[in-house]
């Protein structure tokens, strides 16, 4: 297949697949509490790698991954980020910005956050088994801009919502759902 058609099918395969994802869900929240444009820099650098790392290395290291490890640590990741959604932040007014000092590790905490909780999920399988079929570079591209619209929309929906809610509002439904997350992940890495 040419690299055209397999961006297409990625593209369109892995957007479907993303449509109410975990991640979907994970960026709705991020993006009520932080910049979008951060969130959404941290989406793209994170799915950018994650599909580079399931099309290029496949199946093979899919089968070598510890993915009960992983979603172990996940699972306790997102219960670390519940806790720190909940934290005080001195001055608590409604709309108040996030200082710039802090976009730097909101990237890097955006970032990992997505790398952990992609690892092993239907999204890397599905890029995974189109690269071994339909080619590397549209695979990957697809695959990654794939899901950076489908984020890019809950982002876009987490921040209006963030807009208009108390930040302490947004702080305890970031919390709930990011609790919610590692509940899920855990129950599913002790399968």
């Amino acid at each position: 297949m040419d690299q055209i058609g397999a961006f297409f099918i990625a593209l369109a395969v892995i957007f479907v697949a993303e449509i109410g994802d975990k991640s979907q869900l994970m960026a709705l929240a991020f993006a009520s509490r932080f910049p979008p444009r951060v969130v959404l820099a941290a989406v793209s650098v994170a799915a950018f790698l994650l599909h580079f790392l399931s099309v290029s290395v496949g199946t093979v290291l899919g089968t070598a991954l510890p993915t009960r490890a992983i979603a172990i640590v996940g699972a306790v990741a997102f219960f670390g980020f519940a806790l720190w959604s909940l934290r005080p932040e001195g001055d608590d007014e409604d709309g108040a910005e996030v200082p710039a000092s802090a976009g730097r590790s909101v990237f890097l905490t955006v970032t990992g956050t997505f790398l952990l909780a992609e690892l092993g999920d239907k999204t890397m399988l599905a890029s995974v088994a189109l690269a071994g079929s339909n080619g590397f570079l549209g695979t990957w591209l697809g695959a990654s801009i794939a899901m950076i619209a489908a984020d890019g929309l809950a982002i876009a929906a987490g921040h209006r919502i963030g807009s208009r809610l108390s930040r302490r509002t947004v702080a305890r439904i970031s919390a709930a759902m990011f609790a919610v997350f590692g509940v899920l992940l855990l129950v599913d890495a002790l399968r």
